[in-house]
């Protein structure tokens, strides 16, 4: 690449589009899925049900503490996948990137990619790329899909969730949300505030051995675990009861939240699972989570109960109950 910036003509489908391609994407991606350069990948797949997840990324700003917009397209799309049950294999990506943006940038984004699959053992394979005008992408959107295979004995779904189950969070939430917010808008605490991105494989192979024992996961992205609660209480048709004094939240975070006026329960996360999990086996599920490095907060916030059914009620640190609703409009836009 001799240019430092994305010019339109990157992606006209001739010589510079090719030089994109080969100087960047083919240079950090290199497998023998994606070297074959054909219209689409041919795949070797187990035996087993296919999961496939896709999602789109358009956070600003793309660099942030704790990762940027590669990292958490991967770890995105490869958590989706972890939540089906699914073991992540492959990738396809599609990028649109806006005139200008410098290629140093990109490639460090490319880079991140590279190195954020190679630790959750999957393989980018196919992609697409796409340059449109100054002030169009806002600097680079990313698109992923996972494909990945379930393993025999493994279903998760809400349909699946039983009263007195156990409700299980895998650790600090609201990191990512604040840690977005901060960057935007300038904000500096005397704790750094770190994104939570991170790629939730290892979750999906220990719960493994767990079998029907573990019920249903899910990943609290936008909107939050509060949000993500009420999604499962009502597509469940049982009721949730959490406790505010067991949800573990950073005191970096609870302090910003706090002076901010916002609740770190409807922050977004890119490194956490919801999990339900059978009351026998929430116990040790929670001391096998707790190896994890990314883990090691892992708690158990609540049970899941029969009435009053598609509603989740939290109970506050002074001993009483109230609902806990859904997201209601943007809490912080452009997160993920």
């Amino acid at each position: 690449m001799k240019e430092e910036r994305i010019l339109l003509a990157h992606g006209s489908g001739g010589l510079m589009s090719q030089q994109l391609i080969d100087g960047v994407f083919k240079k950090a991606w290199s497998n023998v899925f994606l070297d074959d350069m054909l219209d689409g990948a041919l795949l070797e797949l187990p035996a087993g049900k296919v999961a496939v997840s896709t999602d789109s990324f358009v956070i600003t700003p793309i660099f942030f503490p704790g990762g940027d917009i590669g990292k958490l397209s991967i770890c995105g799309t490869v958590n989706d996948l972890v939540a089906c049950g699914a073991r992540p294999l492959y990738l396809s990506t599609a990028f649109i990137i806006e005139e200008g943006l410098p290629v140093a940038d990109l490639e460090k984004i490319v880079a991140s990619m590279a190195d954020t699959a190679a630790q959750a053992g999957v393989k980018l394979v196919t992609g697409d790329t796409k340059v449109v005008e100054r002030g169009s992408a806002d600097g680079l959107f990313i698109n992923t899909t996972g494909i990945g295979v379930i393993p025999e004995g493994i279903h998760y779904h809400p349909r699946c969730i039983q009263a007195g189950d156990r409700v299980i969070v895998t650790g600090n939430v609201g990191d990512h949300g604040l840690a977005i917010l901060a960057r935007r808008e300038g904000l500096s605490f005397q704790t750094p505030v770190v994104s939570d991105c991170a790629p939730l494989f290892e979750i999906g192979r220990k719960m493994e051995g767990f079998g029907g024992e573990v019920r249903c996961l899910r990943d609290p992205t936008r909107g939050g675990l509060a949000t993500v609660l009420n999604e499962l209480a009502q597509q469940s048709a049982l009721g949730l009861h959490v406790r505010e004094e067991d949800i573990p939240v950073s005191p970096v975070v609870k302090g910003a939240c706090d002076m901010l006026g916002m609740d770190p329960l409807y922050m977004a996360n890119e490194g956490k699972m919801v999990m339900f999990v059978s009351s026998q086996a929430a116990q040790e599920v929670v001391q096998e989570l707790r190896r994890i490095p990314e883990c090691a907060r892992a708690s158990i916030i609540g049970e899941v109960v029969s009435d009053p059914r598609g509603l989740v009620l939290i109970e506050t640190e002074l001993g009483t109950d109230r609902i806990l609703g859904v997201l209601e409009g943007e809490h912080v836009p452009r997160i993920c």
